[in-house]
């Protein structure tokens, strides 16, 4: 089948969790005979207009908008101009039997352009802009209801996730779930690590440092772990972090609490180093308040680390409480602090754990798996499509 992946901001040349989850799914796709075109935003005026991986999927760099690096939530301007430019090249030549749009401004392109081509289009949000309005950002739910109610299918990663677009008007009957994958041969135990303290225990966090990932909340439940370490992976670039404010707050937490001393904030670091960090560690915190997916959860799990969760959002279909790892309330530093307090001074505990993680994301949560899946998504939404244009005709 020709699949044309639509990922205005998040490349799959690129690095990053998103751009990571574009490619992994395209490569897997690729590797059970689809043929995968991917179009992103050119934000480079050095890049090529279209490079192919080794893995053969063709990345094609859309010149839509200033040919430099846009935010994510300003780039709705250019989108009409991003959809014109695909009808025009998919007229004249090769045109998808499907396409597959990721993220919502890359949705409102596709469905522009599908609309007007008769091809069916597969939507996934990642993230929703109920929870995205946590940080301050502009809400862009009513697109979301709109984007949901017009494509031909909507492919949640969460049941959590279905729960918000259905709330949000998106017709249940609209959804599928399919989870998120993981690459395990990345991602794993064997391999490099962090050098780290072997007498201190460590417990690695990581995310982008917004209110809402409880970075707060884990600062404050070290409280109940003496001893041990937290390591911060995320935000902004090391360079930057002084002058970060959530890192500045975070810091003045922990002097305040008398952790600072056990207290480190890594900033971003690329996702190829990320597995050396996951195998430095001797358990997982994910501590958010609302989340719909957390990829550092089967990240760590593919690399033989336990997690101890709050239990929101995907996480509680993630981490198996009492089997991969722990779940607790969320924004209760206490109960977080005693949970990571029991795993820590656990060494049996912890080594059970692991191998259920480790088991549980190669088995369930394998790329291969995801892209039958989703590639049954599309198999469905063109056979309809097909049968629609048979009746009419």
């Amino acid at each position: 089948m020709r699949i044309a992946m639509i990922s205005e901001h998040a490349s799959p040349l690129g690095d990053g969790g998103q751009q990571a989850h574009v490619a992994d799914l395209s490569a897997a796709l690729a590797e059970l005979g689809h043929e995968v075109r991917v179009y992103t935003r050119r934000d480079d005026p050095a890049v090529a207009e279209e490079v192919t991986t080794r893995g053969g999927i063709r990345v094609v760099h859309v010149p839509a908008g200033p040919p430099h690096v846009v935010p994510p939530d300003l780039l709705l301007p250019y989108m009409g101009e991003f959809a014109r430019w695909l009808g025009d090249q998919w007229e004249a030549g090769w045109q998808p039997e499907v396409v597959h749009a990721h993220f919502w401004t890359s949705g409102l392109a596709a469905v522009t352009v599908a609309r007007r081509l008769g091809i069916p289009v597969v939507q996934s949000f990642h993230e929703l802009g109920e929870v995205q309005a946590g940080d301050g950002k502009p809400s862009r739910t009513g697109y979301e209801r709109a984007l949901g109610r017009a494509v031909d299918r909507v492919v949640a990663q969460t049941q959590d996730e279905v729960r918000g677009l259905v709330r949000i008007g998106v017709p249940r009957a609209q959804l599928t779930v399919v989870p998120a994958g993981v690459d395990s041969e990345r991602f794993s135990p064997d391999g490099p690590a962090v050098e780290r303290d072997p007498e201190r225990p460590r417990i690695l966090s990581v995310g982008r440092l917004v209110e809402r990932k409880g970075f707060g909340d884990v600062i404050q439940a070290m409280r109940w772990v003496p001893g041990a370490e937290v390591v911060v992976v995320g935000g902004p670039h090391p360079d930057q972090l002084p002058a970060d404010p959530g890192a500045r707050k975070l810091r003045a937490l922990a002097e305040k609490l008398q952790v600072a001393d056990r207290f480190r904030l890594v900033g971003r670091v690329p996702q190829a180093d990320m597995p050396r960090w996951y195998r430095s560690a001797d358990l997982l915190v994910a501590a958010p308040w609302q989340e719909e997916f957390e990829p550092s959860t089967l990240e760590a799990m593919a690399c033989g680390v336990p997690v101890v969760g709050t239990a929101v959002g995907g996480l509680t279909e993630t981490i198996v409480d009492g089997l991969t790892g722990d779940l607790v309330p969320a924004r209760d530093p206490r109960a977080l602090g005693g949970a990571l307090r029991r795993l820590v001074n656990d060494k049996v505990r912890r080594f059970a754990y692991a191998t259920a993680a480790l088991d549980r994301a190669r088995q369930a949560y394998s790329w291969r798996r995801v892209a039958a899946q989703v590639g049954s998504v599309y198999n469905a939404v063109t056979g309809a499509r097909r049968k629609d244009s048979e009746a009419v005709a």
